[in-house]
C-alpha cells in the first residue's frame, strides 16, 4: 500500500479484526479497534441465560496454531492466555439406520473404529484418504489459503500443478469416494461442504482441507467457552497497547481523495492513515457505499437457525453430535436451490458442558442445536411467524433420534433465525457469508483490496481466503500484511 500507513483503525473485533490488530501491533503500527458491541468476539458472540455461559457463534475450533501466531505477533503466548482443551472424539455421527461412529483424531484410534463400523477394506481405504487429505493440505496451506491473491495469475507454479495432480478442482464428493464406498463414511468426510456454503456433490476437492482440519488436526474446546478466544486475544492485544473502543458503531468514513482519513462512529471520530474493515460485507458495502464489481452477483452461503437449550446434567452425551438424517442430495437441493427447508434434516448438536461443566449449573448440561436452513436470498422465508415453530419441530426431532430423552426436558434459552442474522447485519441473513463456489474461490473470492488505489483492506469470511475460523484468523494476517509500506 502506498503512502503513511502508521496509524490504523480496525473496524470489528472479531477473530479476523482481533487477529489484524495484532498483527499490525507487532508490526509496529498504532492501532485503534472500533467495536460496536460492549465486548469482543463479533459473530463469536456471547450470552448468559440463567446461568448457563452460552457461545452464539462458532462452536468448532480447529487449528489453535493459528491464534498462538496472532498473539506472537505481541510476543505473547496462546498456553498463557488460554487452556485448550482436546476433544476425544471430535465429532459423535449418528445415522438415520441407528448406527453412529466416534471419529478420532488419533490414525490408529479411527482406523480401528472404521473397520469395526465398515469391515477392513474402508479401514484400509480411510488410511488412504488420511494420507491425500495431509497431502492436499501441505499443498493449500500457503499458495492457496495463505496468500493473498492480485490476479488469477498468482496461482501459477508448482503447487498448483500439485494440487491438480490431487484431484483438487474436482468434484468433493467423488474425490472421497474414490477412498471410502460406505455412504455414511463419506458423509463424515464430506458434510464440511456445507462449511463453505456447497453441497459435496458441487464442492471443489480442494475443500477436503476442512475434513483435514477437523478430523487430523483435531478439535479443541477452550475452557470458558468459544468466547475465551476473542477474549484472550483482545486482552494481549490490549495489554501491547491496541486500543479499544467498544460500544462505537462505524457510522462512515470521511474521505478525502482516495484515501480515508478517519472512521467517524456515533460517539467520537478516529483520525487514521489507514483502515481495515472486518465487520463483514454488509458493513462493509454499507460503508463504502459499494458493492464489490463483479461479472454476476455474489451467492450467499445457507444459513442456519439456532437453538440453545438447557437439559438434564446425564452421562453419555459427546461434545459434537452430528446427527445425519436418511437423506442427503435432498437436503442440499432443498436448502440451497430451492430455498426450503429440510424435510429431513442433518444436524449438529453442541454440548460443551460435556466437556467444561462449569457453563451451566451443577444440574443442567448446555446444548446448542444447529440446523442449517436456506439464506433469504434463497429463501425469503417469515422467520418471525415461523421461529418458535420450527424451534419445537427440532426439539421434536432431537427426541425421535434419541439424542434427547423428552422435549418436557428441555428448556428453550435463546433462537437465532436469518431474521436475526440479518438485524445483526449480515448478508442474506447468513452467518457464513459469501459461498465457496469455483468463482467465490481464491482470486476470484472478493479481494481484501476493494480499490487498486487507497488505504482501505478489508477481513474476515467475505473476503480471502473464507470462512471458518482458521481462514478468518488468516484473513486478519493477510489484511495486516497490506498494510506494509511501500514506496
Amino acid at each position: 500500500m502506498r503512502g503513511r500507513t502508521d496509524s490504523v483503525v480496525v473496524v470489528g473485533a472479531g477473530l479476523a479484526g482481533l487477529s489484524a490488530a495484532l498483527h499490525l501491533r507487532g508490526a509496529g503500527h498504532e492501532v485503534t479497534v472500533v467495536e460496536r458491541l460492549p465486548h469482543p468476539g463479533g459473530l463469536a458472540g456471547r450470552l448468559d441465560v440463567a446461568g448457563h455461559r452460552i457461545d452464539t457463534g462458532p462452536t468448532v475450533l480447529t487449528m489453535p496454531e493459528l491464534v498462538d501466531e496472532a498473539l506472537a505477533a505481541v510476543g505473547d503466548r496462546l498456553a498463557d492466555r488460554l487452556e485448550l482443551l482436546p476433544l476425544h472424539p471430535a465429532y459423535r455421527a449418528c445415522f438415520a439406520d441407528g448406527s453412529a461412529l466416534d471419529v478420532h483424531t488419533s490414525a490408529e484410534q479411527m482406523e480401528e473404529a472404521v473397520r469395526e463400523f465398515a469391515g477392513g477394506r474402508e479401514a484400509a481405504g480411510y488410511r488412504e484418504l488420511r494420507a491425500w487429505l495431509t497431502r492436499l493440505y501441505e499443498v493449500e496451506r500457503e499458495r492457496f489459503i495463505g496468500a493473498n491473491f492480485d490476479s488469477p495469475l498468482d496461482l501459477l507454479g508448482l503447487d498448483l500443478a500439485a494440487l491438480v495432480r490431487l484431484g483438487g478442482f474436482g468434484s468433493l464428493d467423488r474425490a472421497v469416494g474414490r477412498f471410502l464406498r460406505d455412504p455414511r463414511l463419506r458423509r463424515v468426510f464430506t458434510f464440511q461442504a456445507l462449511y463453505a456454503g456447497v453441497a459435496p456433490r458441487g464442492a471443489l476437492a480442494a475443500y477436503a482441507v476442512i475434513a483435514y482440519m477437523d478430523t487430523v488436526a483435531g478439535v479443541w474446546f477452550p475452557r470458558g467457552g468459544m468466547r475465551a478466544v476473542p477474549q484472550a486475544m483482545a486482552d494481549a492485544a490490549a495489554d501491547a497497547g491496541v486500543r479499544f473502543a467498544h460500544g462505537c458503531e462505524a457510522t462512515s468514513l470521511e474521505v478525502r481523495g482516495d484515501r480515508v482519513r478517519a472512521v467517524v462512529t456515533d460517539r467520537e471520530r478516529f483520525a487514521c492513515d489507514a483502515v481495515v474493515l472486518a465487520g463483514g460485507p454488509a458493513q462493509t458495502t454499507r460503508l463504502l457505499h459499494r458493492r464489490p464489481r463483479r461479472p454476476v452477483p455474489l451467492r450467499w452461503s445457507p444459513s442456519a437457525v439456532v437453538v440453545h437449550l438447557s437439559g438434564p446434567r446425564v452421562d453419555g452425551y459427546a461434545h459434537h453430535t452430528i446427527s445425519f438424517g436418511d437423506a442427503w442430495d435432498r437436503t442440499f437441493d432443498e436448502i440451497i436451490d430451492r430455498g426450503e427447508l429440510m424435510t429431513d434434516p442433518s444436524l449438529l448438536l453442541t454440548t460443551p458442558t460435556a466437556t467444561d461443566p462449569g457453563l451451566a449449573p451443577a444440574d443442567r448440561h448446555l446444548h446448542y442445536l444447529l440446523a442449517p436452513c436456506p439464506n433469504l436470498d434463497a429463501g425469503p422465508l417469515d422467520w418471525d411467524r415461523l421461529g418458535e415453530g420450527y424451534a419445537d419441530r427440532l426439539v421434536g426431532e432431537l427426541v425421535h433420534r434419541k439424542l434427547i430423552a423428552s422435549a418436557d426436558d428441555v428448556t428453550r434459552l435463546s433462537l437465532t433465525t436469518p431474521d436475526d442474522w440479518a438485524r445483526a447485519g449480515q448478508a442474506a441473513g447468513t452467518p457464513f457469508s459469501a459461498a465457496h463456489t469455483f468463482a467465490q474461490t481464491g482470486p476470484f473470492r472478493p479481494r481484501n483490496l476493494p480499490f487498486r488505489d487507497g488505504n482501505v483492506v478489508l477481513a474476515g469470511s467475505g473476503t480471502t481466503p473464507g470462512v471458518g475460523i482458521p481462514p478468518v484468523l488468516i484473513s486478519g494476517r493477510l489484511a495486516a500484511a497490506r498494510l506494509h509500506r511501500r514506496p
